[in-house]
């Protein structure tokens, strides 16, 4: 008689006895066609009631394991995959992903905003009040550009801050940065040749290679990309970031700018991606007008996000289309949905019309202030005059540090990690790899922790002095 130890497995007891007899099946334990027991007969050895031996005959017929004849009974099926006997391995599978390096101590290189300054009060307030009284909109299949209240929004905030004129429809909303370059892909042709800054944001080079297109890295000086590399790369598509760029916090002056914009006059399937991705921290003066508001050619698509300004775990970006490329895409590219929670677009929506957003921009902005000079003081006091220079404009909220040590770049990474200490520099983003060791390493600002930077200083100091 067929017979299971039923402590052995949890849930229901129907389940069970399921589990342990699909087991046997699939393992070959019980052989095609061998008839089980009768239901009454199995039962009573089981201890169990007869409706319950019933239910699970019932799911392993449902499922295909068993079949059933009248007036005779219960056989097990034939299988016709392999006999897997993975269920009584105990060989620990191995981890697919591959070993993360040690965490630090403290880190140099998170660019993260800090959690403490989202306003939480003022979220949970907007979104209350959106699942209150938006109770239609929200269960609505939204455009697949996005909300029309969020791109009004966004439409009023890049008009007041940035002076730009963009109608809402042309702006589409996306789940992050990343989401929408795959778009821009499929919308202006896997087929171009898209261009990118070096050294720059690797991971771009990898979405736009990644979706089969090509992607060369153009050289910079210090105005930024260089046109004429441009040309002889033959580019059609350049992604670029004038306003702040990554990690050398370049700012593309107006003439390069108009350099730019002509070199994409020259053809007609030639376009500039702006990636004004912290464009809201200008620290000192007046925001610098974006590439996209001097363009009279519709050759420049904007792209922003909220993952500086508020927080990356939003993942709410939006790009503002020329109109002939948001005609374009909506006639070829419109069967997408929108992949943005319908909850999150109308809080976001009404935090921007409210004037909550820019109330949180002023606010961290004067934080990210201060916070940068106690950082630039700390360094002055704990590092020795003739050993570094720091390297910053008036933007964005990272800024360079370079050393002055006989050890190389690669060397002093190394052994400020075999103290906890994470650090990256230029070298780590430049997918040439063939300009001198500069010695200068990214300090991100914006979650760096004040507590544990005057000790990360001193081991950088010791390490900077060993010859």
């Amino acid at each position: 008689m067929l017979t299971y130890d039923l402590t052995t497995l949890s849930g229901p007891v129907y389940k069970r006895i399921y589990e342990l007899i699909k087991r046997d099946v699939e393992t070959g334990e019980l052989t095609a066609n061998s008839k089980l027991p009768s239901k009454r007969a199995f039962a009573k050895n089981l201890g169990v009631s007869v409706i319950t031996v019933e239910n699970a005959y019932g799911q392993l017929v449902g499922e295909g394991y068993v079949y059933s004849l009248p007036k005779r009974g219960y056989f097990v099926s034939e299988m016709e995959t392999p006999k897997k006997t993975r269920f009584f391995s105990k060989t620990p599978i191995p981890s697919i992903f591959p070993q993360e390096a040690p965490s630090a101590d403290f880190d140099f290189s998170s660019n993260q905003a800090e959690p403490e300054h989202f306003p939480f009060s003022i979220w949970s307030k907007l979104m209350r009040e959106t699942m209150a009284f938006r109770k239609h909109d929200l269960l609505t299949v939204p455009h697949r550009f996005g909300v029309d209240e969020l791109r009004e929004a966004i439409a009023n905030h890049l008009a007041s801050f940035r002076g730009m004129r963009i109608d809402p429809q042309q702006i589409v909303v996306g789940a992050g940065a990343e989401y929408l370059y795959g778009l821009l892909i499929k919308l202006l042709g896997v087929d171009l040749v898209y261009c990118i800054e070096n050294p720059g944001y690797l991971k771009i080079k990898q979405i736009y290679e990644s979706a089969g297109a090509t992607c060369r890295s153009a050289e910079m000086d210090p105005h930024g990309i260089v046109v004429d590399e441009l040309k002889r790369m033959n580019a059609q598509v350049v992604h670029i970031s004038p306003t702040h760029h990554f990690p050398t916090g370049i700012t593309t002056p107006v003439s390069r700018r108009y350099e730019l914009l002509a070199w994409a006059n020259e053809e007609e399937d030639r376009f500039i991606i702006e990636d004004d991705y912290d464009s809201e921290f200008r620290l000192n003066g007046r925001p610098i007008p974006s590439l996209q508001s001097i363009d009279v050619n519709e050759k420049v698509v904007y792209l922003n996000t909220f993952s500086k300004s508020l927080t990356s775990t939003i993942r709410i970006s939006y790009m503002a289309l020329p109109v002939r490329l948001a005609k374009r895409f909506y006639q070829k590219l419109s069967f997408y949905s929108n992949a943005v929670s319908t909850f999150e677009q109308y809080t976001l929506a009404a935090f921007i019309r409210r004037g909550f957003f820019e109330k949180h921009i002023n606010r961290m902005r004067l934080h990210y202030v201060k916070k940068r000079a106690i950082i630039l003081k700390m360094i002055e006091e704990r590092l020795p005059k003739d050993r570094y220079r720091i390297i910053e404009n008036d933007s964005g909220l990272h800024f360079l540090l370079q050393l002055e040590t006989s050890l190389s770049t690669k060397d002093v990474i190394e052994k400020l990690r075999e103290q906890k200490i994470k650090i990256k520099a230029i070298s780590d983003y430049d997918a040439i790899a063939k300009r001198n060791d500069l010695r200068q390493f990214i300090v991100n600002y914006s979650n760096l922790k004040l507590e544990g930077l005057e000790h990360a200083l001193d081991v950088i100091r010791k390490t900077i002095d060993v010859q």
